[in-house]
């Protein structure tokens, strides 16, 4: 019974005990050098001075404090610190400083002069730095600088540092500079451990081979890897990338781009567009896909490029575009169809191929040939040539290879005027319209005459070794030909009416592209992905907020217990923020943008 009884006596007391050890402790000089008083200027405390073996040593439960000269108010729990100030945390924080202030009842530390607060993987610099312990944050508000081990270093007029997240959110003129890397916005937060960046509001990423611009975005300091959204945009030097979602390597200067894209090329004056694209700068080599458009501008014309996959090869003054799968060409006074499109900046030579292909149903198999249209005649071969002078940027020359066909209508509908042969060439004047057209080897004819009064004369049907056409105004006005083996010129009316068309008769007009946006005309429907992005900026809120009140509240009961005077605990606290600093959030436009393009409904958004 007595063992019984001595044991929940002992049990009670243990039990009983976390009551009293949960009690907030206060403040305790572990060490000091000397001890004076001075109640004229320091009523209710105690002077604390080191002596030459070691500093005034203050402890508050897991925090130890080191200083040169210390005054300690007892009553408010409150302590002044002053020279060589140390402040440990544990094994992870010190806090150096020349000046700092503590309340052991709120828990809040202001430090001041050459503020240093260093834990494993990063180090805080200001002119005046807060700590508050019980939520275990950082804060300065007029300048600051952080140096963060493998990321580079950062700035910014105001930072807090959540020491349990390890994460910093930063504001107002931020810099990150890492290696050859420069970052820059307004609204910025940052993880140590990972490196990780999330930029909000107006931002640049800048390294030595492109510029990133964007009003939302991630970047990986350590492997330099990102991506921008809300207004992106990267420059290359003479490229510029624009579109609502970029993906970019800085390592290997790649960077990919979706939905509504525009890239610029400044030095040849090129605009290139779509929906999905990959831009490699270090091997000069660009493609893109998803309703892909070229627009070159030439001789204050505009040359417009279409196909499935169009791709960028080579150096500026060797540019080389290349246009796959059922590209199309448009220019105010000529426009063609062809399998695949490939132009040389250097040369000025663009070819019109068209790429043999086992499937009978395809649109474009061998019977499809490349077709050119300009001002009113139709010509098509296996392989067509559009040849320009590369620095006058005008068309000198055109060459049909193989199975050469020139269509044009009569001018009152009559019939067609047709030649064929083995070539076809070409010659372009300063208007870039034709003005002489030779048809080379095995040449047949079939041409509507008219007088004057664009009367009909008759119908002339020939073959010949070649034929040589004078074209002026538009209209055909001299046709010569060269070893005419036979032929002859017939009424209309005894016109064999089978006879009116050459083998190999195709009249494509319904065909060909009149604008822009006939370019466009044979593509699927378009679905675009729905771009999700980044979660929007969430502002740290006011440094002093409603839990920091409480414990100052706190301090001050307990200092009118103790005397008279204000607590000293809150005289140095900064004040709450009057101006909210928001970056402005996606308009309607931006949402549409993002994602109505993809049909997401108002809802999803």
């Amino acid at each position: 019974m007595r063992l019984s009884y001595l044991f929940y006596i002992l049990l009670f007391i243990v039990l009983g005990q976390p009551q009293f050890s949960q009690a907030q402790k206060k403040i305790k000089i572990e060490y000091s050098g000397f001890l004076n008083f001075d109640e004229l200027k320091y009523p209710g405390a105690k002077i604390l001075t080191r002596d030459d073996s070691e500093q005034v040593h203050i402890i508050h439960e897991d925090i130890n404090m080191w200083c040169d000269r210390a005054i300690h108010y007892g009553k408010e729990d409150f302590i002044e610190a002053y020279g060589n100030v140390i402040i440990k945390q544990g094994d992870t924080i010190t806090m150096m400083s020349k000046y700092v202030e503590y309340s052991g009842i709120t828990q809040l530390a202001f430090a001041s002069g050459d503020v240093v607060l260093e834990n494993p993987d990063s180090k805080i610099s200001s002119d005046t730095l807060y700590f508050d312990r019980v939520k275990q944050q950082a804060f300065y508000r007029n300048g600051g600088n952080v140096e963060i081990d493998s990321s580079g270093t950062i700035t910014s007029k105001i930072g807090r540092y959540y020491m349990d997240a390890k994460k910093y959110k930063f504001v107002e003129d931020v810099v990150l500079t890492n290696d050859s890397t420069v970052v820059n916005s307004n609204y910025f937060d940052f993880y140590d451990e990972t490196g990780h960046a999330y930029l909000f509001g107006p931002s640049t990423i800048t390294t030595p081979e492109s510029k990133t611009y964007c009003e939302k975005g991630f970047y990986d300091t350590e492997t330099k890897i990102g991506y921008a959204v809300k207004k992106a945009k990267i420059d290359y030097e003479s490229r510029t990338i624009e579109g609502d979602s970029l993906y970019f390597d800085n390592n290997t200067s790649f960077a990919s781009a979706t939905n509504n894209i525009t890239v610029t090329d400044t030095i040849n004056k090129s605009i290139i567009k779509g929906h999905y694209a990959e831009v490699y700068k270090q091997k000069d080599s660009m493609f893109i896909t998803k309703r892909a458009l070229a627009i070159t501008e030439q001789q204050k014309d505009s040359i417009y490029i279409h196909a499935d996959t169009l791709m960028v090869t080579g150096k500026p003054e060797k540019r080389i575009t290349r246009a796959f799968r059922n590209a199309r060409l448009f220019k105010s006074d000529m426009s063609a169809k062809a399998d695949s499109i490939h132009s040389n900046q250097e040369t000025g030579l663009t070819k019109l191929i068209n790429i043999s292909r086992f499937d009978n149903d395809d649109a474009f198999s061998v019977k499809r040939k490349p077709i050119l249209w300009n001002i009113k005649n139709q010509m098509t071969g296996d392989t067509i040539h559009l040849k320009s002078n590369p620095e006058t940027e005008k068309l000198d020359s055109l060459i049909v290879f193989d199975n050469a066909f020139i269509i044009s209508k009569d001018t009152l509908d009559a019939g067609y005027n047709q030649i064929n042969g083995k070539k076809l060439v070409g010659l372009f004047d300063d208007d870039n319209e034709l003005y002489q057209v030779d048809i080379l080897k095995n040449a047949q004819s079939i041409y509507y005459f008219r007088n004057d009064l664009n009367e009909l004369i008759g119908i002339d049907k020939s073959k010949s070794g070649s034929i040589k056409i004078s074209i002026v105004n538009r209209d055909i006005e001299e046709v010569r030909k060269i070893n005419q083996i036979d032929g002859d010129i017939y009424p209309e009316s005894k016109y064999p009416k089978n006879e009116k068309l050459l083998k190999g008769f195709d009249w494509r007009e319904d065909e060909r592209p009149n604008s822009v946006k006939d370019l466009f005309a044979d593509d699927p429907p378009l679905v675009l992905p729905v771009i999700k992005g980044l979660e929007d900026y969430v502002p740290q809120k006011d440094y002093v907020d409603e839990d920091v009140l409480e414990r100052v509240k706190k301090a001050e009961k307990e200092a009118k217990s103790a005397s008279k005077e204000k607590s000293k605990a809150s005289r140095n606290l900064p004040k709450p923020t009057k101006k909210k600093i928001i970056p402005p959030k996606l308009t309607e436009a931006d949402k549409k943008k993002l994602n109505n393009a993809s049909g997401v409904s108002k809802e999803q958004q």
